[in-house]
This record gives C-alpha cells, structure tokens and sequence, in this order.
C-alpha cells in the first residue's frame, strides 16, 4: 500500500528492513544500545558488529531518544537507533509515539530524504501491531502535515503478515484513503 502526504510518499511493505536501499534504516532498539535480538539483531548481522560499537558510544540514552550511526555494510548509509523501550523492554504507545518523533526529528537534522522503519515495540516490546500502527504513523503524519520534513520516501517495513495488516489499516484510516 502507498500513500503521498505531500512530497513525501508512505509504503507498507512486507520483508526484511536490512535489504532496503535507503538513507536510513530504523533500529528498534532499547535505551542501553545493546544491539541483541530481533530488528537489532538482523542489523548486527546483516551491517557488522561496528554498527553497535558506534550505537554504544552514544548511550545509553532515555527511551523516547534516538542516535544516528553508519550503515556498515548495509544498503542503508544510515542506521538510527530508536530507543523505544528500557532494559526491562516494556513499552507502550506513548513511549513508541515519542521516539517516533525523535526519529523524524534527527532524520530532519541530517536531511535524510528516504527512511525504512520496523513496527516498534511489537517485538520484545510484546505491543500489539495495531498500538505501534496507531502511535508510528499518528507521529509520521503529524510531521508531514507540519511541512517540515526532508523525507521524499518512508517505507514501513514488516517482518510479519498481522503487523502489515495492522499498518495498512491505520494508514488507510489516518490518511482518510477510501
């Protein structure tokens, strides 16, 4: 499913977010940086241990906070880390929709026109793809409509079918798609 809010268009998509050809990827990942399982985990994987070492440089950070590294050896140039959750790895729409916003505001920062983004918080995080809906593309949408944004491409990248599902209905809902 696509969607344009202004110059900016909006995909969900099924697959694995280490294959997009992107400025940045999104990482969820959890206040510590820690670089374990899941998202972060293909991340490591796929772009090589120097991903995490750049991430820990950085934190830890609060949850609600994001950080920019290298892609490694990923397609991305870019990987921002979300840190959507602490070391006890609960989190709620609040917390998904605050590092939401942080994402995009650091992606502003460093002028990234085109982003990848997992369903944060439905991992460890045990949300149910429908809150992380809601509260990501709630956030995504408010800054658009702002017209502030670098962003031309933001591709939602989805590891599992109820999580597209998910996705595309708050998409279709929030963007007023018939």
């Amino acid at each position: 499913m696509k969607l344009k809010i202004g110059q900016t268009s909006i995909a969900i998509e099924r697959g694995d977010i280490t294959d997009r050809d992107v400025d940045a990827i999104v990482n969820a990942a959890n206040s510590t940086l820690a670089m374990g399982t899941g998202v972060a985990g293909a991340i490591k994987r796929r772009g090589g241990v120097i991903i995490e070492e750049e991430a820990m440089r950085q934190g830890p950070v609060e949850v609600g906070e994001a950080v920019l590294t290298t892609g490694g050896n990923l397609p991305a140039t870019h990987v921002i880390h979300a840190a959507a959750m602490g070391p006890d790895l609960k989190t709620d729409a609040g917390k998904i929709a605050a590092t939401t916003r942080a994402v995009l505001t650091l992606a502003a920062k460093h002028r990234i026109t085109s982003i990848a983004l997992p369903a944060l918080g439905t991992g460890v995080g045990h949300v149910p793809p429908a809150v992380s809906a809601e509260a990501m593309l709630g956030a995504l949408l408010e800054h658009l409509r702002a017209g502030e944004s670098s962003l031309k491409r933001v591709v939602f990248v989805l590891y599992q079918d109820e999580a597209q599902k998910a996705f595309i209905e708050t998409l279709k809902r929030l963007g007023g798609v018939q």
